[in-house]
C-alpha cells in the first residue's frame, strides 16, 4: 500500500467515524427529548437582548422570583413541586435561565455578570416591581451580585443549598482553554458532551449528591435529561462555561455589602455545616434553617416544609 492509499483509507475510517458518531448524537437528542415531560406548564417568553427567555406565572400577590441551579439540565421544572402552593400568596415567576430548559441555548461564554443583567432586566421589564427572590445552588452568585449591582430590584433573598464562597471563586486555568476547544468540537465535542449528560451521569450526580434516600424521582431524571438536550448540540455551551469555571465571582467581597435580607435553606442530611458558615461569617445578618429528611432540594423532597419556612421568612 502506498502512501496515498494510505491516506485515502486513513481519511474514510475518519469519515466513517464522524459520520457514526454524528448520527448518534441526533439519535440521543431525539430520544432525550420524546416524552415531554417539561410540557407540563403554561409558558410565556421574554425577549432578551442574548435569547428568547422561557418563564411561567402563577397567583396574585406580592411576587416571587424562582430561579433554578446553573446547570445544563436543570430548569423551572426544579420548582413544579412548590410553584402551586406559593401561588396561594404571591404571584410567583419561575424562568429559565439563558442555556437552560426552553430558553434559547446561543453560542457563547456564559458568565455571572451575564446573568446579573439578565435577573435585572426581567425584573424590571416582567415583573416590574422590587422582587424576593428565591435562588438554587450555583446560582446563588448571580443572585448576590444583581443585589448588589441593582439596589431597587431585589427585595428579601432565600438562598437553597448555594454553592460554597470557595467554590464560585474558582476561575478559568490552562486546563480550560483544552476543555472548551474538545467540548466546542462540533461532532466529538457533542458526543463527549453527551456520554457526560446521559440519563445514568445526571442520575448518579442526583442520588449521591441531592437526594437524601438516594433515589431520584423518575419524573425529575426524565425531566433533567430531556432539559439537557433541548435545542441539540446548543446544550453543551452552558456546560462547557461551568466545565472552564466562567460563572464565578468574589462572593466575600459582595456579602457585606449588600443590605437585602437573606435566608439560607438547606437539607438536614446535606454535608453543608462549612458552606453555611462561610456565608454567615461573610454576613452576619444571614439566617439558616435546615429541613430534615432532605439534602441538596429540600423544595422537591420536602415541599411543604419549604414552603412553610419561605413563608415565615417572607412575612
Amino acid at each position: 500500500m502506498n502512501k496515498w492509499q494510505k491516506i485515502g483509507l486513513a481519511a474514510s475510517i475518519c469519515g466513517a467515524t464522524l459520520t457514526t458518531a454524528h448520527l448518534i448524537n441526533k439519535f440521543i437528542f431525539s430520544t432525550a427529548t420524546a416524552k415531554g415531560i417539561t410540557n407540563n406548564r403554561v409558558y410565556s417568553t421574554y425577549p432578551w437582548k442574548f435569547g428568547d427567555i422561557n418563564y411561567c406565572s402563577y397567583g396574585e400577590g406580592s411576587p416571587i422570583l424562582l430561579i433554578h441551579d446553573l446547570n445544563s439540565y436543570s430548569s423551572l421544572y426544579e420548582w413544579d413541586n412548590v410553584i402551586d402552593e406559593l401561588s396561594k400568596n404571591h404571584k410567583v415567576y419561575a424562568i429559565d435561565l439563558l442555556g437552560c430548559g426552553k430558553s434559547d441555548k446561543p453560542y457563547l461564554t456564559y458568565t455571572t455578570y451575564m446573568y446579573t443583567q439578565l435577573i435585572a432586566d426581567f425584573i424590571n421589564c416582567v415583573i416590574r416591581e422590587k422582587t424576593d427572590v428565591i435562588v438554587s445552588g450555583s446560582s446563588a452568585p448571580m443572585v448576590i451580585a444583581s443585589a448588589f449591582n441593582n439596589k431597587d430590584v431585589i427585595n428579601k433573598i432565600v438562598l437553597v443549598s448555594p454553592i460554597s464562597i470557595k467554590s464560585a471563586l474558582i476561575g478559568p486555568n490552562k486546563q480550560s482553554k483544552i476543555t472548551r476547544f474538545i467540548l466546542e468540537t462540533p461532532i466529538i465535542g457533542t458526543l463527549v458532551y453527551n456520554i457526560c449528560q446521559s440519563k445514568s451521569s445526571i442520575n448518579k450526580e442526583l442520588k449521591n449528591d441531592a437526594f437524601a434516600d438516594g433515589v431520584v424521582p423518575c419524573d425529575f431524571l426524565d425531566a433533567y435529561y430531556e432539559n439537557s438536550h433541548i435545542n441539540g448540540s446548543s446544550c453543551k455551551h452552558l456546560f462547557t462555561s461551568k466545565k472552564c469555571h466562567y460563572t464565578t465571582i468574589s462572593l466575600s467581597r459582595l456579602l457585606p455589602a449588600i443590605n437585602n435580607s437573606i435566608f439560607i435553606i438547606s437539607g438536614e442530611l446535606d454535608n453543608n455545616t462549612r458552606i453555611l458558615e462561610e456565608y454567615t461569617t461573610a454576613n452576619n445578618a444571614i439566617e439558616t434553617f435546615s429541613i430534615p429528611n432532605s439534602k441538596k432540594l429540600p423544595q422537591i423532597e420536602e415541599p411543604e416544609e419549604f414552603v412553610k419556612q419561605v413563608e415565615i421568612f417572607l412575612a
